[in-house]
C-alpha cells in the first residue's frame, strides 16, 4: 500500500509540474506579444489601504449630487433629484401608471410605511416584505413589476447605492422585480465608497447586517464574447431618487 501511495503521489506531482509549465508558457506567450518581460517578483506595497490624499478627497454637496447622477446615468441607470418624500411618492406613482405596474413590493421600512404608496397607486397590488409569515415572499418579489427600497448609503464617485438586508428588508426586493426604485435621502449620499464601508467596520462583525448589496445601475451581464445583456441577474431598469 505504501508503494502504491508513493506512486500515486509521484503521478500527482507530475501533473502539477506539467500544469505549472503550461501556465508559465501561456504567460510567457502573452508577455512576448506585449513585448515586455514577465514579472516574477510580487509588487511592492508601500502602504496599505487608501492613501492620505484619497482619504481627504471630498466633493461639496451639490457637486456630489451632480456627480452621482452623471455617473449613474453613464452606466444605464436613471437618476432624479426631488425635494421631499411627497414628491418621491408622486414620482413613483407616476412611473407605475406609465409602465402599467400591477404588482409592487416594498421594504418594511419606517420611511416607506409613512409614504402612503398604497393610496398613491390604487391600481396595483402592493406587498410589504415579510408582513405575513405565511406568504412566500421570494415569489412575490419575482412577480413584482416594481421594487421600492430606501438606501442605507450611496457613493457619488462610483454611483453605488448601498442596500442592507434584514428580516424587514429582504434582498429579493432589490434583486427580483423588473424595475427598482431606490430612494436615497440626501444626507446618506457620500463622495467615496470608503466613507460607506467604514460604517460596517465600526459596527464590528457581530453587528453586520445579513447582506450588504452595492447597486450601480441596472443588471448588466456579458458572455465570453462580450455580448451585453441587460436585466438577466437583476432589475433591467433602476431609478435612483435623491430626496432633499
Amino acid at each position: 500500500m505504501a508503494a502504491r501511495s508513493k506512486e500515486h503521489q509521484a503521478w500527482l506531482d507530475g501533473l502539477d509540474a506539467e500544469s505549472r509549465a503550461k501556465q508559465t508558457g501561456f504567460i510567457d506567450g502573452i508577455s512576448a506579444k506585449l513585448r515586455r518581460p514577465r514579472e516574477i517578483a510580487p509588487p511592492a506595497h508601500p502602504y496599505r489601504g487608501a492613501p492620505d490624499f484619497w482619504q481627504d478627497f471630498e466633493w461639496p454637496l451639490e457637486e456630489r449630487v451632480a456627480k452621482f447622477m452623471d455617473n449613474f446615468k453613464a452606466v444605464g441607470g436613471h437618476a432624479v433629484r426631488l425635494a421631499d418624500m411627497e414628491e418621491a411618492k408622486s414620482f413613483i406613482a407616476g412611473k407605475a401608471a406609465e409602465m402599467s405596474a400591477k404588482y409592487v413590493i416594498r421594504q418594511n421600512q419606517p420611511e416607506l410605511n409613512e409614504l402612503g404608496l398604497e393610496a398613491a397607486i390604487p391600481d396595483a397590488k402592493i406587498s410589504v416584505w415579510n408582513s405575513d409569515p405565511e406568504e412566500y415572499w421570494k415569489a412575490r418579489a419575482a412577480e413584482a413589476d416594481f421594487g421600492v427600497v430606501v438606501a442605507d448609503y450611496a457613493a457619488a464617485y462610483t454611483a453605488s447605492i448601498t442596500v442592507t438586508s434584514s428580516k424587514d428588508k429582504g434582498r429579493s426586493v432589490s434583486l427580483l422585480p423588473t424595475v427598482l426604485m431606490a430612494i436615497i435621502p440626501i444626507e446618506r449620499l457620500h463622495t467615496r465608497l470608503g466613507q460607506v464601508l467604514i460604517n460596517f467596520d465600526q459596527a464590528g462583525r457581530a453587528n453586520l447586517p445579513a447582506g450588504i448589496h452595492f447597486i450601480s445601475g441596472p443588471s448588466r451581464s456579458a458572455d465570453i464574447e462580450n455580448d451585453l445583456t441587460i436585466g438577466v441577474h437583476g432589475p433591467g431598469v433602476v431609478y435612483a431618487i435623491i430626496v432633499g
